[in-house]
């Protein structure tokens, strides 16, 4: 009996997304015995200069509205209607800010193959007093299937642009982590698999929360030492959240792969985090005027989540146990003063 096909389904195409497009769709049509080669990639329609932004995809072969300049492969086809892009699809690659993926899911219940698997790229998870939720843990449950994690130090454009990296899939199956190995590595973009698809995502929520910390340090001017130090003491409170709070489900060796400390140094180092508490300590602004002047209106990672960390702790009686994230939590919300970052913690 002849192996049916793995038909591969990108649901996102943002600046992410359309840079994991351009992989799959490589990686699809050089594994022509593993993968279906026609990828089909759900697009948010918009007009963009009196087109819509399908068309122009599926004819020009680049989304020049988030991706600019980068070729996309012929095998990825632009999909408008979310069913239609989805219907008998194996393998799911979910890409979409997080707040959509309810919604998404609920419509696409009932059209996907019966052994299909899916893999969130989403960075972070939800938390709040009551408890956590990973994105992939909500992916499952609505369309009950398996769902991997894939987190890495990965800034879109780089691997647009093929400058090597590493990324990280946490899958609780090996084989199904395998294949989506073989749908994501290739000689510049290097995946390892393990199995703890927990710690892979709680490292891309935490480590937000620490680059606010070391944008702090970079606006009084403190320097590499000390952000170095940031770095580090954010790292072992990120494992000790993970080890508290999840036990066993989240291994020490994660936050040594590229989506722990590989992640949390780029995100300390570049990123929008790090860019609006260094301006936040800089001008003395509020961090929603920051946001719609730096980030159009869209919401900081990590001061949310410094937010919806100090009220799980809050709840646990336990913020003293984290002394950074309770420090840049009170800096950024209570007014404490910003050189805190080196004297609570």
């Amino acid at each position: 009996m002849v192996a049916l096909l793995e038909k591969v389904c990108i649901i996102g195409s943002g600046n992410w997304g359309s840079a994991i497009a351009k992989i799959v769709g490589t990686n699809t049509a050089r594994h022509s015995d593993v993968f279906d080669p026609v990828v089909r990639q759900w697009v948010f329609e918009e007009i963009v200069d009196g087109q819509k932004l399908t068309e122009i995809i599926n004819k020009k072969h680049e989304n020049v509205k988030y991706l600019k300049g980068v070729p996309l492969p012929h095998n990825v086809v632009a999909i408008p209607d979310l069913v239609e892009s989805c219907q008998d699809a194996s393998l799911i690659v979910f890409v979409v800010p997080h707040q959509f993926i309810h919604g998404i899911c609920e419509k696409m219940k009932g059209h996907l193959a019966p052994n299909a698997r899916a893999i969130s790229l989403i960075k972070g998870l939800e938390i709040t007093a009551e408890g956590t939720r990973l994105f992939s843990e909500e992916i499952s449950r609505i369309l009950d299937i398996p769902c991997a994690a894939l987190s890495g130090a990965n800034i879109a454009n780089e691997v647009a642009d093929e400058k090597f990296c590493e990324s990280t899939i946490g899958s609780a199956n090996m084989e199904d982590g395998m294949i989506f190995k073989k749908l994501f590595d290739t000689p510049y973009f290097r995946i390892n698999v393990i199995q703890d698809h927990v710690g892979v995502q709680l490292c891309g929520a935490l480590k937000n929360v620490v680059a606010v910390g070391a944008g702090l340090s970079d606006g009084l001017g403190y320097g590499s030492n000390t952000k170095a130090a940031i770095i580090r003491l954010g790292l072992l409170e990120m494992r000790k959240f993970g080890q508290t709070f999840f036990g066993d489900a989240v291994q020490t060796e994660t936050f040594f792969e590229s989506c722990g400390a590989a992640d949390l140094i780029t995100t300390c180092n570049g990123g929008r985090n790090r860019k609006v508490a260094e301006a936040f300590v800089l001008t003395g602004k509020p961090i929603e005027q920051l946001e719609r002047e730096l980030l159009n209106g869209q919401k900081l990672q990590g001061t949310l989540t410094a937010q919806e960390v100090n009220q799980f702790l809050e709840a646990r009686n336990m913020q003293k146990e984290f002394p950074l994230f309770h420090t840049i939590y009170r800096i950024m919300y209570e007014g404490i003063s910003a050189n805190s970052i080196t004297v609570n913690i």
